[in-house]
């Protein structure tokens, strides 16, 4: 199966709602087990947003996992960006 790499960027002042929502997310990550890896963006050392690489069949089936994320349902992101993703070294 292909790569997604998918980059969301906080809404600014979302830390409370990420962090609310963060034992949700973590159980659909685990849930769905599709993140190869992934983990939040720092700004300051605080979470501002995250970089997930999902393995998944194709650019649907990673736009459907990212509307069930529950961060995005509880609205954190201010923007999403999913692109194709190869893995060369690592």
């Amino acid at each position: 199966m292909p790569y997604f790499a998918v980059i969301c960027r906080d809404k600014p002042g979302a830390l409370p709602v990420r962090m609310e929502n963060r034992a949700a997310h973590l159980d659909y990550v685990a849930e769905t087990g599709v993140v190869f890896i992934g983990g939040p963006l720092l700004e300051d050392g605080q979470m501002a947003g995250s970089m997930l690489v999902l393995d998944v069949a194709d650019m649907a089936a990673a736009q459907d996992w990212v509307a069930g994320d529950p961060y995005g349902k509880a609205g954190l992101f201010g923007s999403v960006t999913i692109n194709e993703w190869k893995k060369v070294f690592g």
